[in-house]
């Protein structure tokens, strides 16, 4: 604060980096602080506000723009018109990169040797057809390429895995049909145990001669078995018939496990054992 002759305090002298007028809106915030003007020593490379407002693919590309863009009969190209357009591109390119202006200088040497062509009179022979258009393979290639880039342009529109959807998975828990654990080969002794135990209280003191078939046996197991689910383990074997008859009964099973006809299953440890087909039947 400074005091004048009346003795009024006088107002500090304004700073000219602040604006006249603070409406609270900053430029931008440098560390924090607000800043209300541009420096004046702030530098910006060229680089940083440069455009590009069309960027293009290749030589073709550029003059299949200059073309469309304008309007030109493809057809008959005012190759005056077009190579002056397309030097002046060049030139503009070879100044940023040189490597990027290699393919469109081999363009541009077509295009110059194309206007000079047209500029002589074409070469006639006796008896032979209309001389070749300078411009014709040119037009030629042009046409291909716009072919080919509106075929990518249709492809790309189809929609794509990973770009416009994505493929849904679903994790499901339980499967359609129930898997039992396999049967312990020593529970299956102790369940035969137990059967043959149950067959000598019950069997009688008979000798007798008999000849018994597996095969049958077999069948007969498979008839049980038949328009019932599960069989309990016990209920295939007779043990009023005598120990032959439930040894060969169990082979028969074993061999009908064997050949993957029945399935033997136990939904846990130490419960019951269940016999049941492994085939639909006809």
């Amino acid at each position: 604060m400074r005091s004048t002759a009346s003795g009024q305090a006088a107002m500090p002298a304004p700073d000219p980096s602040m604006p006249e007028v603070v409406d609270q809106v900053a430029l931008a915030r440098l560390y924090g602080e607000p800043l209300f003007a541009l420096p004046q020593d702030l530098y910006i490379p060229p680089d940083a506000l440069e455009v590009f407002l069309e960027a293009f693919e290749g030589p073709l590309d550029l003059l299949l723009y200059l073309i469309r863009k304008q309007n030109f009969n493809i057809l008959d190209i005012p190759m005056v018109d077009v190579t002056r357009q397309y030097l002046g591109y060049v030139d503009e390119v070879r100044s940023r990169n040189l490597e990027l202006a290699a393919e469109y200088l081999l363009m541009a040497a077509m295009l110059i040797e194309i206007k000079s062509r047209m500029l002589l009179p074409p070469k006639r022979q006796e008896g032979a057809a209309e001389p070749e258009d300078p411009r014709a393979e040119l037009v030629r290639r042009l046409l291909e390429y716009e072919q080919m880039k509106q075929a990518a342009m249709r492809l790309n529109q189809v929609p794509q895995y990973g770009r416009d959807f994505i493929r849904a998975q679903v994790y499901i828990e339980q499967s359609l049909q129930p898997r039992f654990p396999d049967v312990d080969l020593a529970e299956l002794q102790q369940a035969w145990r137990d059967i043959m135990r149950r067959a000598k209280l019950v069997q009688h003191h008979r000798i007798t001669r008999e000849e018994l078939s597996v095969r049958e046996y077999m069948s007969q197991v498979l008839k049980t078995l038949q328009g019932r689910r599960f069989v309990p383990f016990e209920d295939l074997f007779q043990p009023e018939k005598g120990g032959t008859v439930l040894v060969v009964t169990f082979i028969a099973l074993l061999e009908l496990a064997k050949e993957t006809l029945i399935e033997i299953t136990q939904a846990e440890a130490f419960a019951p054992i269940y016999v049941r087909l492994a085939y639909t039947p006809v």
